[in-house]
């Protein structure tokens, strides 16, 4: 069972950090059929949300700082950011930004795992995150790709009090027995100075369809359409500017 509903210590919204916002914006929307809503306040810095319907399912920021890669972004929910921060650092982890509010919509933390791999801290105050999970053209997955494998299997249980799940092939994390993600081994699939991320997975009705569609809108095909055994059929994709995420098909509703 996979967790889609709000959860404490489970992924509640992801978000796009892009060199250009005005290609990315036009792609995801003619990719997954999101609606863009801009953030009219100076102060917001650009920030946008895309929508599918009236419902908020991911986000869009410009790049924040001229070394900072554009990247897909994974936020964890908390019911007390300073607190969790606090859990990353006694773990081993790094806090990158300080626990800061965030209009009144929460309170925000950027942090890092000890291997490096960056993820977000949430805690909602009128703004609880995504509002749709596991539905066509929403998050439905979370994976992290790293080296530090038995170190993560410390750390985010640990932070988060994740469950783990070890496969034969592959790692997942849960909470009271509902997955929401898991673990990629980097091995020597990638360059030695690639680092560990975090990476989402978009749900789709059609895999193939939609990686044609990507590549017919720009995109980079990194993994072609793929039977997992045990698990879904999935893709990951780069867009134009460089950022990397996954798409895999829905799951059919019990």
């Amino acid at each position: 069972m996979k967790i889609t509903t709000p959860t404490v210590g489970a992924p509640c919204w992801v978000q796009l950090s892009t060199v250009d916002p005005v290609a990315a914006k036009s792609f995801y929307a003619e990719l997954f059929g999101w609606r863009v809503e801009d953030d009219p306040r100076p102060e917001a810095g650009g920030y946008a949300t895309f929508l599918l319907g009236e419902a908020p399912v991911a986000g869009l920021t410009p790049l924040q700082q001229p070394e900072q890669p554009t990247s897909w972004s994974v936020s964890f929910a908390t019911t007390d950011a300073d607190a969790s921060a606090a859990k990353v650092s006694a773990a081993g982890g790094r806090v990158l930004l300080e626990p800061s509010e965030v209009f009144d919509l929460g309170r925000f933390a950027v942090v890092a795992d000890p291997a490096g791999a960056v993820f977000s801290l949430w805690q909602p105050r009128s703004f609880n995150g995504q509002a749709l999970a596991d539905e066509a053209g929403s998050l439905g997955w979370v994976e992290l790709t790293t080296r530090a494998v038995h170190q993560s299997k410390e750390f985010y249980p640990r932070v988060f009090g994740w469950s783990v799940t070890v496969g034969e092939m592959y790692t997942q994390w849960g909470i009271d027995g509902r997955d929401f993600g898991g673990m990629a081994d980097m091995a020597d699939q990638f360059p030695a100075d690639a680092p560990p991320y975090w990476m989402p997975y978009f749900a789709v009705a059609d895999v193939d369809r939609t990686a044609e569609r990507a590549a017919a809108l720009g995109a980079s095909v990194l993994l072609p359409p793929t039977d997992v055994p045990d698990g879904p059929r999935l893709a990951v994709l780069k867009d134009q500017q460089g950022a990397v995420f996954g798409i895999h098909v829905t799951e059919p509703t019990p």
